[in-house]
């Protein structure tokens, strides 16, 4: 299993290729930023969790499934 910080570069690669304002890139953002500055998937998958709206919540959450199955 990759660490948070691998999940987070990961992730932030993802948001940079995504267009400028775009579901993807902020659902991404979330992504790259949460795992970044939590200590493990555990708790950064708590964190987003919280995320607000909804739309990117559900977003960032299947993008976080799927960064930490691979």
């Amino acid at each position: 299993m990759r660490d948070n910080l691998d999940l987070a570069a990961s992730a932030q690669q993802l948001a940079d290729a995504a267009p400028a304002g775009s579901l993807d890139r902020a659902a991404a953002k979330s992504v790259a930023i949460t795992l970044a500055t939590t200590r493990d998937v555990v708790q950064a998958r708590e964190t987003l969790d919280g995320l607000a709206p909804q739309d990117v919540r559900q977003a960032a959450l299947t993008l976080f499934e799927e960064l930490s199955a691979s």
